[in-house]
């Protein structure tokens, strides 16, 4: 495990708060065009708000951040000194990850690292934790797995992988299964494990989003899930650049959409009339914003908690199409199988992948 710093403090550039498409406590609120734009007052928009700045707000958080980052370092130290184990498996172990709590493109980071090595040759397999799950034991993920027994993410990533995919709540152990399952494998990438060193790792890759590291503080004060700068192996913008080191990459919407038959339909083919769009990510307004992009005009917009499982939401009525993320499609299919999922495209720079490459061949076991 490393812990030096590698990465210099980041240059913030360009953070600002995107309130619009918002949700009430979890609950849906319809908007359209030119309508008033509800704010959530919950602690899910109230907390990211005051991240961005050293506002009187996060100040008076400080306190709580200073025992969080006290009980950060106690247990980097732990693991340094050997008290608390390391585990390792028999393949190369990839980490993406993020240092700050919400979303902030690693799962598309890691599915586009998979579908990379699979071209490349490898054989490859995921772990997750699974969040959301109903059940904490070792899992594999299934095609027709159900995302409340294997969380949302997993289910999509083997879907769209289709490579093994194993959930655990302690993610060594969920490669340790894989590898059982799958001797052959040679490389497993873990979806969100950069704080999780129960899992010895030969590279760490780190997904940053425009929010950057906000106002630099430790939670609760700030967005960090541990002191920055520290080491990794790769740093990569999956949207806006908030400082000037790491990889670019690029993001949109696939031109075509999916409904659970599998039937596609080109996006050019909805950009006569208006649609209807959910979304239960981190930042919902991304996924609108992306439509929009599109050509598509929306009519009502639902955003929802991450991972929200849509049991108590229901579609609206009429025949006005709804599109939605991949990741809400694996939850909606199962009730609303008319839902149509627009996948996102995550490209990477070339020197990303020549980076990344060099890594495996320097550190992958043989």
């Amino acid at each position: 495990m490393r812990y030096a710093a590698r990465v210099p403090w980041p240059i913030l550039l360009n953070l600002r708060l995107r309130c619009h498409h918002t949700s009430c406590a979890g609950i849906h609120t319809p908007t359209a065009p030119g309508s008033k734009k509800f704010m959530n007052l919950g602690i899910e928009t109230w907390l990211p708000r005051i991240w961005l700045t050293r506002g009187w707000h996060s100040t008076a958080l400080l306190p709580l951040s200073w025992v969080y980052e006290g009980l950060v370092m106690c247990r980097q130290m732990l693991y340094r000194t050997g008290i608390f184990k390391s585990e390792t498996v028999n393949a190369t172990v990839i980490v993406v990850g993020n240092i700050v709590a919400g979303g902030g493109g690693k799962t598309p980071l890691t599915m586009a690292i998979v579908a990379h090595l699979k071209q490349s040759g490898y054989r490859v397999g995921i772990v997750s934790r699974g969040y959301g799950r109903s059940h904490q034991e070792v899992r594999e993920v299934e095609p027709q797995s159900l995302a409340q027994e294997v969380g949302d993410e997993p289910l999509m990533m083997k879907r769209r992988c289709q490579v093994p995919v194993f959930v655990a709540r302690r993610r060594a152990e969920a490669a340790k299964a894989l590898l059982a399952a799958y001797p052959a494998t040679q490389i497993v990438v873990c979806d969100d494990g950069l704080q999780h060193y129960a899992l010895a790792r030969e590279i760490e890759i780190c997904a940053m989003d425009a929010r950057g590291v906000g106002n630099g503080r430790l939670l609760p004060a700030g967005p960090l899930r541990e002191p920055w700068p520290r080491a990794v192996d790769l740093l990569i913008h999956t949207s806006q650049r908030s400082m000037a080191m790491g990889y670019g990459s690029s993001r949109e919407l696939a031109s075509e959409a999916v409904d659970a038959s599998g039937a596609v339909k080109p996006l050019q083919d909805l950009q006569s009339h208006a649609v209807n769009a959910v979304a239960a990510i981190a930042q919902p307004h991304l996924f609108f914003d992306m439509l929009q992009a599109q050509g598509l005009r929306l009519g009502q917009t639902f955003a929802l908690p991450d991972h929200a499982n849509f049991e108590d939401w229901t579609p609206p009525d009429g025949n006005t199409p709804l599109l939605c993320t991949e990741k809400d499609a694996v939850k909606l299919w199962p009730r609303h199988p008319h839902v149509w999922a627009v996948p996102l495209e995550f490209t990477p720079e070339a020197a990303f992948w020549t980076a990344l490459e060099a890594l495996i061949q320097g550190r992958h076991k043989l």
